[in-house]
């Protein structure tokens, strides 16, 4: 698949073919489903905790004679039916997370990334860095490649903490080491921008992992 490569500025340089394993396969919707649950899943603290009536602090007697009052009966004040009493079937902590294999997560990032290329919704940008850490530097950077207010998603080439420290106040801009990335943003965010050696960077990480 051949793609545009563009200047910082917004114009056209050049061209880069990039690897149709990684930006020219089918979508497959179902590990793209899988892939974004895991991390949803993985991500839950799973920490909300209940008591059962047996945990709930309270006198055993009974409060009133089992028949001829016409309420419900109750063994204790403890029971769900008062207020105050335990929960029934209430959550308790728990570990949400599941393993996800290997193949299918790196399947699910290759399907994303190809279709964002397919939808044309990726955009290929010379390598730059902002040197100064200041917002207004990036941003007049990522305004020649978005008009609205995008979810905007900007794949790096390494762990670059300038950008990632000037893009701290624009909230719908997030940032991805080419070698983490995450299929939640990935999918979601409406504009991917990437640097042109993240995406060569792209083709030998998954052809690597492929071995």
């Amino acid at each position: 698949m051949e793609k545009k490569v563009y200047s910082v500025d917004g114009k056209e340089i050049r061209t880069i073919n990039l690897d149709d394993n990684v930006f020219g396969l089918p979508v497959n919707e179902d590990v793209i489903y899988y892939a974004i649950n895991n991390e949803l899943a993985n991500k839950r603290v799973g920490t909300a905790c209940t008591k059962d009536r047996s945990e709930v602090h309270g006198s055993n007697a009974k409060p009133y004679k089992q028949k001829g009052t016409g309420n419900a009966r109750r063994g204790d004040k403890k029971s769900p039916l008062t207020r105050g009493g335990g929960v029934i079937f209430g959550p308790k902590p728990r570990d949400f997370s599941f393993a996800l294999p290997k193949k299918v997560k790196r399947l699910a990032m290759k399907s994303i990334l190809s279709m964002k290329a397919q939808d044309d919704r990726l955009t290929i940008v010379e390598d730059f860095t902002v040197e100064s850490g200041k917002t207004k530097d990036l941003a007049a950077v990522l305004k020649n490649f978005i008009k609205d207010e995008y979810r905007t998603v900007v794949v790096l080439k390494d762990d670059d903490a300038m950008i990632k420290r000037a893009g701290n106040n624009i909230p719908t801009v997030s940032f991805l080491s080419y070698n983490r990335l995450r299929a939640h943003d990935l999918f979601y965010g409406q504009k991917i921008i990437m640097l042109e050696s993240a995406a060569k960077n792209l083709s030998d990480f998954y052809n690597k992992e492929a071995k």
